[in-house]
């Protein structure tokens, strides 16, 4: 009961008085904040559209990249049971912006500001069968109505970092309240599960399913080798490197690192995927390259006359370009933390990424299994490069070992929707 108290009194007013000045100085924070206004009755008028009486499960995420994880089960639900009513929410504009096309989901919304009567009217107007919360975004106010109201709710693909509460005065004992709300805490490894359990959580059940996110990126990459992005008669002889999302961080160092490789490799060529592919990011791009590589725009791709460039101009295609290359750069590694290391991965292809990759546990698993190499400055970054571009048969050993470390952590799906129909 005290931890309700002081998170009410103290956190929640300081949470909104912070929300409020952050978003005076950050866009992504103002747009969550502008779209928060009146959300309630926009939510009602959602509900008041779906048919009554059918079961709804409602999966929370924080972002895109959590969502991910969310995606093949509501997937593998939909195809199971067709009439399962699908409610997705979101903390952050990202995640709920990218999100707005997606069919398999009967309502896609924010999720309101954690007071007690948001978190309540929210839940009264949803009337969930089942909670899947994803990852780690849980909030105290919906978590205890959910638990007040009886409903089953479960967190999925589970992490925990200890150390953040391990020096904060009774914090542990708050995040052992929080958690033993849940019905059941499905994790990604068994290290995850061991760090739950020094909780000494008394009411969840807590088990090793592995992380969906693994399922997502295999389907995805069956579905990504359908489309056919680039003229196979460009690609004749090429050794192509695909840089994903890749920040000005990423390129000052790798850049470099591409005109040594281009001088000694005539046949190199590079695909480079901003992670913002904005005007702006685009004509930094031609003015770092021009006067010494030959570059174009994919969306003019129509004209390609042997350039060494190919600056990617359009969204939501990296995926399916990596199925083009020998190589992937993978970025953000450079600046507040790596990507997406599993999307290349699936396609069998040495990973290469600079020196901020701890934020992402594959990461440090492809770096442990030999799949993933990270260099912390362009002269590494470009001997990385330079071997698998000059040796195959190396290049080829990488790329198998990527495709095996991707399907052996398949399934968790599966286990995912077995433990949702023992509680259903």
């Amino acid at each position: 009961m005290i931890w309700k108290i002081f998170y009410n009194i103290i956190v929640i007013p300081c949470l909104w008085v912070g929300f409020h000045i952050y978003g005076l100085i950050n866009r992504k924070a103002a747009r969550a904040l502008r779209a928060r206004r009146d959300l309630l009755e926009q939510f009602q008028v959602k509900m008041n559209g779906l048919k009554a009486g059918s079961k709804r499960i409602w999966f929370h995420s924080s972002s895109m990249g959590e969502f991910e994880q969310a995606k093949p089960i509501i997937s593998e639900l939909k195809k199971r049971q067709p009439e399962v009513q699908i409610i997705v929410s979101f903390f952050s504009p990202s995640g709920y912006e990218h999100s707005l096309s997606y069919k398999l989901a009967d309502v896609i919304t924010y999720i309101p500001f954690d007071s007690r009567s948001n978190a309540r009217k929210f839940i009264e107007l949803m009337k969930p069968s089942i909670v899947v919360l994803m990852r780690y975004d849980i909030w105290p106010n919906h978590l205890w109505v959910l638990n007040s109201l009886g409903i089953p709710t479960i967190i999925a693909n589970a992490t925990l970092r200890e150390k953040l509460y391990r020096n904060i005065p009774g914090i542990r004992q708050f995040i052992r309240s929080l958690y033993n709300s849940l019905n059941c805490i499905l994790t990604v490894s068994e290290n995850d599960r061991m760090v739950f359990d020094r909780f000494h959580l008394t009411r969840p059940t807590l088990e090793v399913i592995g992380d969906t996110r693994y399922d997502q990126v295999w389907k995805r990459s069956a579905e990504s080798r359908i489309r056919k992005l680039v003229d196979p008669k460009i690609l004749v002889g090429k050794k192509v490197v695909v840089v994903g999302s890749s920040w000005k961080e990423d390129e000052a160092e790798l850049i470099p690192a591409l005109f040594r490789l281009f001088a000694e490799i005539s046949a190199l060529l590079v695909i480079v995927v901003p992670h913002e592919p904005t005007e702006e990011n685009l004509e930094y791009l031609e003015k770092e390259f021009n006067g010494k590589v030959s570059n174009i725009r994919f969306s003019l791709m129509h004209e390609y006359n042997s350039e060494k460039v190919i600056l990617v101009d359009s969204v939501g295609i990296l995926m399916a370009l990596y199925q083009y290359g020998h190589i992937a750069y993978v970025g953000g590694s450079f600046n507040n933390g790596i990507h997406n290391v599993l999307e290349p991965a699936s396609y069998g292809i040495p990973i290469i990424f600079g020196p901020k990759y701890f934020n992402s546990q594959e990461a440090i698993s492809i770096v442990q299994v030999k799949i993933g190499f990270s260099g912390s400055n362009s002269d590494e970054l470009y001997q990385h490069i330079k071997q698998f571009l000059i040796n195959d048969i190396l290049r080829k050993e990488c790329g198998d070992r990527a495709i095996e470390f991707v399907r052996k952590n398949t399934g968790a799906t599966e286990r995912v929707l077995s433990y949702l129909e023992k509680i259903s």
